[in-house]
C-alpha cells in the first residue's frame, strides 16, 4: 500500500507530465476516434495513448492505491523518442515518466 504522501506525489508528478506535453506541444487538443489502443498504435501515435489511457489509468491507480508493482513508461517514451534522432522537446517528458516508473515502484515496494 503506498502512503498517502507517496498518492499525493505520484499524482504531482503526472500533473508535471500533463503540463509538460502542454509546454512542448506534444498536448492534443482532439483525441484520435477511437482512441488509442496502444503506445505503438501507428494509427494514433504515443502521445495519443498518454493522453488518453495512460494519464486517465495512472491517475485513477493512484487515487485508489492500485498502481501496478512496475512501470515501463518511461522506457516506452524513450525508445519513442530517441529511436531514429533526439526529439529534444520531448526530454524533460521521458524524464518526468522515468520519475514516475520509479515512484510506483518505490510504491509497491512498500506494500511487500
Amino acid at each position: 500500500m503506498a502512503t498517502e504522501a507517496q498518492r499525493a506525489a505520484i499524482l504531482a508528478r503526472l500533473d508535471e507530465i500533463e503540463a509538460e506535453m502542454n509546454r512542448a506541444g506534444l498536448w492534443l487538443e482532439r483525441l484520435p476516434d477511437p482512441p488509442a489502443t496502444g503506445p505503438l498504435d501507428p494509427e494514433t501515435g504515443f502521445e495519443a495513448w498518454l493522453q488518453g489511457v495512460f494519464l486517465p489509468n495512472a491517475r485513477r491507480a493512484a487515487e485508489s492505491d492500485t498502481l501496478p508493482s512496475r512501470s515501463q513508461v518511461g522506457v516506452m517514451a524513450q525508445r519513442q523518442y530517441d529511436y531514429h534522432s533526439i526529439v529534444p522537446e520531448a526530454l524533460r517528458l521521458v524524464e518526468l515518466l522515468h520519475d514516475f516508473d520509479r515512484m510506483v515502484e518505490a510504491a509497491a515496494r512498500r506494500r511487500r
